[in-house]
Parts: C-alpha cells; sequence; structure tokens
C-alpha cells in the first residue's frame, strides 16, 4: 500500500473499490478500510511537506542595518506601491494617478531620508527589482545588508548579488588582509564597493589591487571595474589604462581609449590629437576662413591599438568613420591652437568645405559630452529659440544639455519649448532635473494648454503629461486646478478631445497632490 499514489487513491475512491480496489487490496469487506488506511498514511506525508532527514544548518542571521526605520504612514504607502506595480492600465487611463511610476520617486526619496526597507516588504521590494531594471539602483540601495543577504536565498534574485551596493561591512582601506581577502573572496558587487573605497583613500593602492587579479577576471568584469575608474580619474590612471589599450575585450579598450581621451594631457589624448590635426585645417585662401578636411585613408595599427574601429556600421564610409572617431577622441583645446585661437562659439561658426561640416560637428558633439566641456557644449547648441549650429537632432541637443549646469539646461528647454512647442521636446526634458525648475514647468504646462485650446489629440501628448506627472513641482498642484474643466471644444476639434484632456489634467494633480504626501509622509 505505501507505494499506492494519490491519483490512484482518488481513482478507486470515485469508482468504488469493488471495481478498483486499491492496490494490494482485494475487493472485499476491507478493501474500504485498506482504502482509507492508505490516504490517511498518504495524508500524513502530503502535510509534512518533506521525507524526514538530517537538518540542515541554520543560516548565518541577517546583518544588522543601523539606519532608522521608515515612518508609520510612509511604510504603508510602499506596500501600497508595491501591491500595484504590476496593474495594467490598457485603454482610457481615466483620472486616478498610475501608483507604478511614483515607486521609483518614493524609493529616491526614502535614500534621501536614510531609511532602511521594513524586513516585511523586502521579498515583493525584490520581486519589484527584478522586474524593472529601473527600479535596482534605488531598490537596492533601499533593501540595503538585509535585501542583499536574503537575496541569497532565492535564484530568482540573484541580479542583486551582482548589482546591489553592498551588504558587507568593509575592512579599513589600509587594512591590508582585510582588503586582499574580500577582493579574492566577495561578491563582484562587494569587490566594486571595495575598489571605490579604496580608490578614494589611495588611488595607487586601488589600482595595484586591480591588476593583482586583472589577467582572471571575467571580461564582463573587466568592463565594470574599468567604468567604475571614471570617478576621481587622474593622470595617476593613465599607465593602467594604456595597458588595457591591449586588451582581448574589444568592449574594455573602447572604455579605456574613452578614459583616457578625458585626461588631456595623457599621452593618448596626444597621438589622437596629432592625428586629428592632420586632418583638419584652416584654408585662408578665400575672402573668409575655411575649415578644410582631409579623412584618413587607411586604419593603421596604431589608431587600431587606440580603440578607432575599422569597420564602419552598415551605410557609412570608411573615411569618415576613421575621421569621426579621431576628432571625438581629441582634446577640444586642440581646436583653439590649431584653427588660429578661436573660441568654440568662433570655430563653429566657421564654414566647412566639402560637405564635411555635418561630419566634424557631429565629431565635435561627442567630444563635448566626452570631456564635459560647457562652453563647447554652449557653442553647438546655440540659442534654444533657432536650430543650433552644431546639432541635427534630439539626442544630440539632449547630450549636450547634461554637460551644463542643472538651471542652465532648465531655462534652455524652457526657452526651446516656448520657441518650438512639446513636438521636438520631449526627449530634451528627461535630462532636466526633477522636479523641474519653475520657468520649465511652467512652459510645459502653456503648452499643454495650448494645445487642448486648440483642441490638437490629447493623446498625442500623452508621453509629455506623464512626465509632467513625475517631474512637475508638486507645488504647482492648485494653479492648474482651473484646467481640469472640459473645455469647449473648437471647431474641428478631435471628438471627444475635451473629455480626455479634463481627465489628463485631473491625473496631472492628483498625481501631484500624492507625490506631495508621500514626501509629507517621508519626513514625518
Amino acid at each position: 500500500m505505501t507505494t499506492t499514489s494519490w491519483e490512484d487513491l482518488v481513482t478507486s475512491a470515485l469508482l468504488g473499490t469493488d471495481r478498483r480496489p486499491p492496490a494490494g487490496a482485494q475487493p472485499a469487506a476491507d478493501a474500504p478500510v485498506a482504502l482509507l488506511d492508505a490516504a490517511a498514511l498518504h495524508t500524513v506525508r502530503r502535510r509534512a511537506g518533506l521525507v524526514p532527514a538530517p537538518a540542515a544548518e541554520l543560516p548565518q542571521p541577517a546583518p544588522h542595518d543601523p539606519r532608522p526605520p521608515v515612518p508609520e504612514a510612509a511604510r504603508r504607502r510602499l506596500t501600497m506601491l508595491l501591491a500595484d506595480r504590476g496593474a495594467g492600465q490598457g485603454g482610457r487611463r481615466g483620472s486616478a494617478p498610475d501608483l507604478t511610476e511614483l515607486l521609483p520617486q518614493w524609493l529616491a526619496a526614502a535614500n534621501e531620508h536614510g531609511y532602511r526597507a521594513p524586513a516585511p516588504v523586502l521579498p515583493a521590494l525584490l520581486d519589484a527589482a527584478r522586474a524593472r531594471t529601473d527600479l535596482r539602483p534605488q531598490a537596492l540601495a533601499f533593501a540595503g545588508p538585509r535585501g542583499l543577504w536574503l537575496a541569497r536565498f532565492n535564484p530568482e534574485w540573484k541580479f542583486a548579488l551582482r548589482g546591489a551596493a553592498g551588504g558587507t561591512a568593509l575592512p579599513a582601506p589600509d587594512d591590508a588582509e582585510g582588503v586582499r581577502q574580500l577582493w579574492e573572496e566577495g561578491l563582484f558587487a562587494e569587490r566594486v564597493a571595495l575598489l571605490g573605497a579604496v580608490r578614494a583613500h589611495d588611488a595607487g593602492a586601488a589600482l595595484e589591487l586591480l591588476a593583482s587579479s586583472w589577467s582572471t577576471e571575467r571580461a564582463d568584469d573587466r568592463l565594470m571595474f574599468l567604468d567604475s575608474l571614471r570617478g576621481g580619474l587622474s593622470e595617476r590612471d593613465e599607465p593602467f589604462l594604456e595597458r588595457a589599450l591591449s586588451d582581448r575585450s574589444r568592449n574594455v579598450r573602447s572604455t579605456a581609449a574613452e578614459l583616457l581621451s578625458a585626461l588631456p594631457r595623457s599621452a593618448f589624448a596626444g597621438r589622437m590629437a596629432e592625428r586629428a590635426a592632420s586632418c583638419v585645417g584652416l584654408d585662408h585662401t578665400g575672402d573668409d576662413a575655411t575649415i578644410t578636411v582631409e579623412a584618413p585613408h587607411e586604419c593603421d595599427a596604431g589608431m587600431q591599438r587606440d580603440g578607432v574601429l575599422p569597420q564602419p556600421p552598415t551605410g557609412r564610409g570608411e573615411r569618415s568613420w576613421w575621421l569621426g572617431q579621431l576628432v571625438e577622441a581629441a582634446p577640444l583645446a586642440t581646436w583653439t591652437a590649431r584653427l588660429g585661437g578661436r573660441t568654440p562659439r568662433q570655430i563653429v561658426a566657421l564654414p566647412v568645405a566639402d560637405d564635411w561640416r555635418d561630419e566634424l560637428h557631429a565629431a565635435w558633439c561627442r567630444a563635448a559630452v566626452r570631456q564635459r566641456d560647457a562652453d563647447w557644449s554652449r557653442a553647438l547648441l546655440g540659442s534654444a529659440s533657432a536650430d543650433g549650429p552644431g546639432t541635427s537632432s534630439s539626442a544630440e541637443r539632449s547630450s549636450l544639455l547634461s554637460t551644463l549646469p542643472e538651471g542652465e539646461r532648465a531655462a534652455w528647454v524652457a526657452e526651446f519649448i516656448a520657441a518650438h512647442g512639446l513636438s521636438e521636446a520631449f526627449q530634451l526634458l528627461g535630462v532636466c532635473a526633477v522636479p523641474w525648475a519653475r520657468p520649465l514647468g511652467r512652459a510645459v504646462v502653456d503648452a499643454l494648454d495650448i494645445a487642448r485650446d486648440a483642441g490638437s489629440y490629447p493623446w498625442s501628448f500623452s508621453g509629455v503629461m506623464g512626465l509632467a506627472e513625475r517631474c512637475l513641482d508638486p507645488a504647482e498642484a492648485d494653479r492648474l486646478e482651473v484646467l481640469t474643466a472640459i473645455p469647449d471644444e473648437p471647431e474641428g476639434a478631435s471628438p471627444g478631445a475635451g473629455g480626455y484632456w479634463s481627465e489628463a489634467f485631473q491625473r496631472l494633480v492628483a498625481t501631484l497632490r500624492l507625490r506631495a504626501a508621500m514626501h509629507e509622509e517621508l519626513r514625518a
């Protein structure tokens, strides 16, 4: 009877023991008793869940998290946001706030206050971070050492073991033995944190630590370790980065070249400046000075070692591809000396011969972003009310704007919206600090109001409206209340547009007030 399956017993009970006696029993008076005995035995096993075995070793207790607890009202809010994270909103969204989009802001605010995550919500928090990669940095920082400890017990949370900011107390940077042990035995996230701590204390020691295991690291790990050197990058890093130019991974080589190009006095920057300067010069034979370009005729071994990729993308000419990489990697100061001592604005305004202007300006845009040069970014952006002299796309404008101070960035985008409307501004809004500065926020709302009054399709502006829900200053809610009324629809307006606009502004106002309440709960 002990080998009879539960399914067999259920079948016997349904058909009757006369027609289907349990295994090992005859169709007789004892068959029902045998069936019940077998069912009782199986029931005990099913309730026990596990075959008796020696007890496993208990895990180490979760580490202590010294951060203060989240206020009770804020904890309830977090529970609600996590419970709603999977709710879909197909079709018409209505006037209710989208709680899914508020979770990142709640986590960012909680981390600013330095709170620790409530233990009961850690599983839901890790599930949310697994489902949404954009949540991971804030969610793992909030989960802290206990979240990392818990992630070890569920394979679905293994992402946290590589992406968390830490969880193990780091040894003192001058504790050579402790540093060595954690570097050799720690999780990847712990090693990244350790490298950063040692680098902040002694940059030379950090490079020695990295070099000690560099040849045995995985390519992906080498790339991430190299990327961590961006903070505090200095001339002391040059020898290590020069060696990385010969790495077997193309991505590592490219990153090393990018970092070296941000060191204007490095030998790499000098080599790239010499190559780029040999391709670009001034022609004074006409009435006005003109930039002339002679793109490289080959991509030699030295160029390839310095990160120049020889094979262009589909549809791109080889020579223009090589030229762009050289100009992008050359220090921008090269051009002031090369082009007659002119300022960035004067250089960008010069005519370029033989249709090389777009290629040259695009490379300068990439160089300005890579080298975080605000003067060159301003020159290439030009006035927000007119097309910039050196930009041809929203992606280029966004990248250049990211190098400017936050206030200047917001003012430029506000002016751009006033001149061009919202259709081309969506990507630009994404690089502005949150909450938006008041002039920028009001420029966005004014443009939405104009679109509403014109009877435009409201769903055409759903992306901007979603950004406004997340990025407008919550203090603007009362001022926007007047826009929640259903407007009169002008002749030729989209049918039902007024109702859609009313719902959208109701949702905007409700979301802003909910964000204000969230921040107030976290301050309690």
